[in-house]
């Protein structure tokens, strides 16, 4: 199949069914569409705040070449310090102040889970989440809410499969926030291990509150863990490398998840060294890998970047990762045509059909339908060199449950 474009790609494509109801134009005037978001600015994952500033960016860019639809977009963020309760204050503002068309990459498991049931009783789109909780896919008894990457469930599905692969009947130790976040990484562990859980993993939590997870760390090593998976944000994922290394443990693989693998924000934080071996999985080029130097794809990025983001951090992942979400939803705009009332966006939303995007490993397309809320369902594991992460094996897909 020939590479889509999106960019290039115009009005038209067919939509999924219509939801009920008369359409909710709340949000859309003649020259204007309004997009609300929720960011962690500032707080313990503040260093997701490039996110929304890449989208901020790349709405500016959009608007800069003629907007949607012949309408300009307001992309109006908001910091919620990664606090529920403020995720809570500012996406009502959102909603009831600045009347939005809809929510577009909330970030945070915890945060998004917070706005949910609220966003879905008012029939609000709340899209491409940024977080990869397996819950965000339920069109049944949330039809309004969708993720945009890969599960959290799925990305622990495909690391146990491996450790079996390679380090069968090792003892592993699994370190995990404690909130929907990491627990969808001790349901993944668990859907491929099944009745041996419990012989084989020794569960660690930490809270997004704590200064440190050294104790952690130490109370894992000292349990006699030959494996560990570290289901963390970045500040905590950082640490978590440092003080594996500076205590002397060499576990014999080390997984870790990928919304902290950035190289800007925690593998060079923690010492690039500290980190060599450490496995992920990917479904975003990295952009300190070298394999993409010349990539069609990344170059089309790295050329948003030098005349958009020209301050932006070019080891950052979390840029590239904002961009094609934005691509995504930039692709929905324009397959809604002239029809950009909350239901339609919501059916084309359900209906995105092999779409490729330039920031996306090759072979890893974005697929949706109303009941498919899963847009990308796949990855390729790779490892830290210490200076950038090299990607082996096949793109692969998590356990079938």
């Amino acid at each position: 199949m020939l590479r889509r474009s999106v960019l290039a790609l115009g009005a038209g494509a067919l939509a999924a069914p219509q939801l009920a109801r008369a359409a909710d134009l709340t949000g859309v005037s003649a020259d204007e569409i309004r997009i609300g978001n929720t960011m962690s600015y500032s707080g313990p994952a503040s260093a997701y705040g490039v996110i929304g500033r890449t989208e901020a960016a790349f709405f500016r860019m959009v608007n800069a070449q003629g907007g949607v639809a012949g309408r300009r977009v307001n992309f109006i963020t908001y910091d919620d310090g990664y606090s529920p309760p403020k995720t809570v204050e500012q996406t009502r503002r959102l909603v009831e102040q600045d009347k939005v068309a809809f929510i577009f990459q909330g970030l945070g498991t915890a945060a998004n889970s917070a706005v949910q049931r609220y966003l879905n009783q008012r029939r609000v789109p709340q899209l491409f989440v940024a977080t990869g909780a397996d819950k965000w896919a339920d069109p049944k008894e949330f039809p309004w809410t969708i993720g945009w990457q890969p599960s959290y469930r799925t990305e622990a599905q495909i690391y146990t499969k491996h450790l079996l692969e390679a380090h069968s009947g090792a003892k592993v130790a699994l370190l995990y926030q404690n909130d929907d976040f990491g627990k969808d990484y001790v349901t993944g562990v668990k859907d491929v291990l099944g009745a041996r859980f419990d012989a084989m993993v020794t569960p660690i939590t930490y809270e997004v509150t704590d200064a440190t997870i050294d104790s952690q760390v130490v109370q894992m090593h000292s349990a006699g863990a030959q494996v560990l998976i570290t289901a963390a944000t970045p500040k905590f994922a950082a640490q978590t490398i440092r003080k594996v290394y500076d205590i002397g443990w060499r576990p014999a693989a080390h997984y870790l998840t990928n919304v902290s693998i950035s190289a800007a924000t925690v593998m060079n934080p923690a010492g690039a060294e500290k980190g060599v071996g450490v496995m992920t999985s990917a479904y975003l080029k990295d952009p300190t890998d070298p394999g993409w130097a010349d990539d069609a794809g990344m170059n089309e990025w790295r050329g948003f970047m030098r005349q958009w983001m020209p301050d932006g951090d070019m080891t950052d992942a979390s840029i590239p990762y904002a961009y094609g979400a934005s691509l995504t939803m930039l692709q929905v705009l324009k397959q809604c045509g002239q029809d950009l009332s909350r239901e339609n966006v919501m059916a084309q939303v359900a209906n995105l059909k092999d779409l490729v995007l330039p920031t996306i490993i090759p072979g890893i397309k974005v697929n949706t339908s109303p009941t498919n809320f899963h847009p990308m369902r796949q990855m390729q594991l790779q490892r830290w060199t210490g200076t950038t992460w090299h990607r082996f094996g096949n793109v692969i897909e998590g356990a079938n449950v």
